[in-house]
């Protein structure tokens, strides 16, 4: 793991003693790498595609002013509690809640520049699934959104994790009791489904098959349907090796809700989008 990739000079105005972690790095890559992907689209489609970075501002508006709101929901009392630095601290990047809020700030910005909403949706398909592959690479370098412990041959242990994998945390914070045996194994850090590396694969499986697919004969938001259903299955089976604290509806995160949702829309999606042999 590598949480922290080099630390500013004290003597730098503002920034001085700040480390720049590599989950921020990823962030912004993550972030980027959309953007050339959507510039590339707009400009194959004859759109000006420097406007990809005015969507990009909206979705970084949007992504992290969602995802710190929906935290603030999951975590309510310690919000309350904490107040402000709770709100403004670098944790909380919470997916769900940052893509519904970019969506329509993206979606409000594409209407404000008169642009064709279902095949600009076509186009940001795949950047959000290669976006969220190199998103997942940052949880994973700062040890973060862990698995349940394993002793498979894909565990991995995060010892300096956030939070680390330690038996107390899997079982106080997590509600999850560990295999005794795998105690005896490891001690008290003991390895987890690198979940993180495992969304990192699905969801760059998820962007190939949508580049591959980005010149599809349906009609416009079909890919992005399509994205919605992948995305949606991706996120509900990895929920399953995810330690969660957040299963309020039986083995059911939260998160699966939202993802069967997803996954519902998608396929409404597709269904309304799909050229049939009649109408080609």
């Amino acid at each position: 793991m590598y949480p922290n990739l080099f630390r500013f000079p004290e003597w730098l105005p503002l920034l001085g003693g700040e480390y720049v972690t590599s989950f921020g790095v990823m962030m912004l890559l993550a972030f980027l790498v959309a953007g050339f992907v959507v510039r590339h689209g707009m400009d194959r489609i004859g759109e000006d595609p420097e406007v990809a970075w005015d969507l990009l501002f909206m979705a970084v508006l949007g992504g992290i002013g969602g995802a710190k709101l929906y935290y603030v929901f999951l975590n309510w009392p310690r919000f309350m509690e904490e107040g402000l630095p709770f709100l403004v601290g670098r944790g909380g990047l919470v997916w769900y809640g940052g893509f519904f809020l970019a969506a329509v700030l993206v979606i409000w910005e594409m209407k404000r520049k008169d642009l064709p909403i279902p095949t600009m949706l076509d186009i940001t398909a795949p950047a959000l699934a290669i976006a969220y592959a190199v998103g997942r690479v940052g949880c994973f370098l700062v040890g973060d959104d862990w698995g349940r412990p394993t002793d498979a041959w894909v565990g991995i242990a995060f010892p300096q994790g956030a939070p680390p994998t330690r038996v107390d945390i899997i079982e106080q914070q997590f509600g999850i009791q560990v295999d005794p045996d795998l105690v005896a194994q490891y001690g008290q850090v003991v390895p987890v489904h690198p979940t993180q590396l495992y969304e990192v694969a699905m969801s760059t499986l998820i962007f190939l098959v949508l580049w591959r697919l980005r010149f599809h004969e349906h009609k416009p938001g079909w890919l992005f349907a399509l994205w919605l259903s992948l995305a949606g299955v991706e996120r509900f089976v990895v929920e399953f090796f995810r330690a969660k604290d957040d299963r309020f509806f039986g083995i059911l995160t939260l998160a699966q809700i939202l993802s069967l949702a997803i996954v519902a829309l998608g396929i409404w999606g597709l269904s309304r989008r799909r050229r049939t042999a009649e109408a080609s």
